[in-house]
Parts: C-alpha cells; structure tokens; sequence
C-alpha cells in the first residue's frame, strides 16, 4: 500500500511512531538493569524487546507514513527516487526528520519518566572509539539494503518482519549494538540508562551512520540495479499523487 495521507498527518505518525521506539529501547533497557546485573541478559531483553515493538510498529504504522522512524531511510528514499519523483520530496524530508528526531527525545523523556528517573539527564556512557564507528556503517548500510531492497524486489510487505529480525541480529553482530538511526542516537543522549549515548559520542556516531548510509544506497544499486517502473512500497512512501497514479 502506498502511503497517500496528507504530509502532517504522516509527519505526526513518524513522530508517535519514532517516539514509541525510543520509549521501547531506554524502557526495556531500565527494565533490564533492574532485574538483572548480567550485561548479556539486559542486551537480551533490550534487543529482544526491540525486535517485537520495532515489528509492531511497522506494521501497525507503515500503511500511513512508510514506517521510517529514521532519517537515514528517509534520506535514503529522497536519493533513490529523486529522478523519477517516486521518493520524498525536500519538504516532506524536512518535515520528517524534524518529527524523528522530536519524537526519538520525547521517547526518552517518556521512557525516564514511567521508571521515576530524571526526565532529562545527559548519558555518561561514552561510545567513542573507531570499531564502534564501523560497526554504525555495517548496520546502517545493511538496514539501508534491506529495506531498499525488500522494495525492489517486491517483498516490502515483508518489512514489519525483516526489519525488525535484522535490527535485532544487528544488536548481537555489531560492535555498536546497532543504533543505525540519528535520530534514535540524538534521543539516547537524554538518559543517562542503560541505552544512553553520551553527547559527545553522538556526533561521530551519526557521521557513522551517514557513511553507512550512502554504502548501503550504493550496495542497492550494485546488487538490485535501477528499480521497476512500479514496486510495492509498504516500508517506503511515494511523495503525494492524484489517486489515480497513486493506484497505479
């Protein structure tokens, strides 16, 4: 299905939607500590808790704004399809991004606030060092070919699915455990929880990501070459047509 509704209402879905993720990966990563001192247990439970709300989200969401809940895949979608006008325009990548990164804070705040912990307190845990910038361009870059791919391939209605099984791989396979989103990085530096990121480690991180990011859009080209005249497109939005077109 392709999404049609009117810019505000699906910049306000990335926003719930961002938002709701964020509130899943700090809450369930509070949860963690609390119950276990095991590093691997509470990376088991916050990327297994991931997994099921990131998937919930998709489907529940997608059919409405695409689903992105991350800048680079908007970014992503803008490049892709900026010849032939089947991606986002700059207006609605403006618009989205500007409601990811809102709702990836306000998912924090929410997350610090069900578990009576400071609304807004920077993260001390530092994620600086080089191997944790590679492992933010492997994860980036595979999210990237997959969603993209899903779509050339016609499976986006696989996305909810695959998406949400790689982020939860990505965790596990990943020196970094796979933020992949800017977004999601900015609103992980307003907790200071197991799932924060410090403020100064934000900056290569999503420098990271953007790297990732332009790799993956490479890695769509290399390996799906230039996309069918018509694709179904669950995971990823077509800028607003007459309805007729848009059925096509």
């Amino acid at each position: 299905m392709t999404a049609t509704a009117p810019l505000g209402r699906r910049a306000a879905v990335e926003f719930v939607g961002t938002g709701a993720l964020v509130a899943v990966v700090v809450g369930s990563g509070i949860q963690a500590t609390k119950l276990s001192q095991d590093v691997g247990v509470q990376l088991l439970a916050n990327s297994l808790a991931t997994v099921f709300g990131l998937g919930v989200l998709i489907l529940l969401l997608g059919p409405v704004s695409g689903a992105h809940f991350n800048p680079a895949v908007t970014l992503a979608a803008w490049w892709t399809g900026r010849r032939d006008g089947e991606g986002p325009g700059p207006r609605e990548v403006a618009a989205y991004a500007g409601a990811q990164i809102s709702g990836a804070i306000g998912g924090a705040v929410l997350a610090d606030a069900m578990f009576a912990e400071s609304l807004v307190r920077w993260s001390t845990h530092d994620r600086w060092a080089p191997h944790l910038w590679l492992g933010e361009v492997v994860a980036t870059a595979g999210l990237v070919l997959l969603v993209f791919g899903l779509a050339r391939v016609g499976r986006a209605h696989l996305a909810p699915v695959a998406v949400a099984s790689y982020i939860g791989a990505a965790y596990w396979f990943t020196s970094s455990t796979s933020f992949a989103n800017p977004a999601v990085t900015i609103g992980r530096a307003f907790t200071d929880t197991f799932a924060g990121i410090a403020p100064a480690s934000v900056l290569p991180f999503i420098a990271a990501q953007l790297l990732g990011l332009a790799a993956g859009v490479a890695l769509v080209a290399v390996v799906f070459g230039r996309p069918a005249p018509a694709v179904e497109d669950v995971a990823v939005p077509h800028r607003d047509r007459p309805p007729a077109a848009a059925a096509r």
